[in-house]
């Protein structure tokens, strides 16, 4: 974003930004630290966050989000909060391991819902907030090997639902963003495991696997979600919410 041309729009925000040590996050991180906002970014890297936070003038949290119940009673001052943070696990439904499958649906799913909860009544009392939970292209549609990530983006997507609707008097929004494969290092970390699954060698997993769907054949970028995220936190998307704004090169157009 250019802040020239767009102005501080988020003076005097502050936001949150799970995940926000590195991909989407970071870059989500930057896009609302120049649009004027304080940020706190967070992330179980603590060094990576603490990195990113002073890089935006922002702050760090260190916190690791797969420990459900130590957020039960949290309470969070923000004004928008980006449900970034997520992890990948590749397998066929019969050797999920189970313990894997919980936990991504604690980071994914659980955990966004904790934060929300303790992030809303403070938007309420301000009558104003901005809830934007980065799902997922697999929040609409679904690819094998992945049900636990599916499953996770599609509870977020209900979730986000429920939270545009509950929030909309209260001058809340509620959004999902769906990317496809985005250049992360989550994506990265996959390509073993994809070609593990799907029985083919690595350096065929981009074209037979990651860019099969899409009709634009290349990965997202990071700054591409985070500019989208920006738009919609800022004042033209104040009617914008309960909705899911794809970014996946036509994947879901399918």
């Amino acid at each position: 974003m250019n802040p020239t041309l767009e102005g501080h729009l988020l003076d005097g925000r502050r936001a949150l930004v799970t995940g926000g040590a590195s991909g989407i996050g970071a870059a989500c991180a930057r896009e609302l630290a120049a649009r004027g906002a304080h940020v706190t970014v967070a992330d179980v890297d603590g060094d990576g966050a603490k990195t990113v936070a002073e890089e935006v003038g922002g702050e760090a949290w260190v916190v690791d989000l797969s420990d459900t119940r130590a957020l039960d009673g949290l309470r969070l001052d923000t004004d928008v909060l980006v449900n970034n943070a997520g992890i990948q696990r590749v397998s066929a439904i019969q050797d999920f391991v189970p313990d894997d499958f919980r936990l991504v649906h604690r980071i994914m799913l659980e955990a966004p819902f904790l934060l929300v909860r303790a992030a809303l009544p403070g938007m309420y009392e301000r009558g104003w907030g901005r809830v934007v939970n980065i799902s997922s292209v697999h929040g609409l549609v679904a690819s094998p090997f992945k049900s636990a990530y599916v499953s996770a983006k599609h509870g977020l997507e209900g979730l986000s639902k429920v939270t545009a609707l509950e929030g909309g008097q209260h001058g809340v929004t509620s959004v999902c963003v769906n990317p496809g494969y985005v250049r992360t290092p989550l994506v990265e970390k996959q390509i073993a495991e994809q070609a593990a699954v799907h029985g083919i060698p690595e350096h065929e997993v981009m074209a037979q696997v990651i860019l099969a769907e899409a009709a634009v054949k290349r990965l997202v970028e990071p700054h591409e979600v985070a500019s989208l995220v920006g738009w919609l936190t800022g004042p033209d998307g104040a009617m914008v919410s309960g909705a899911s704004w794809t970014i996946d090169g036509g994947w879901s157009a399918r």
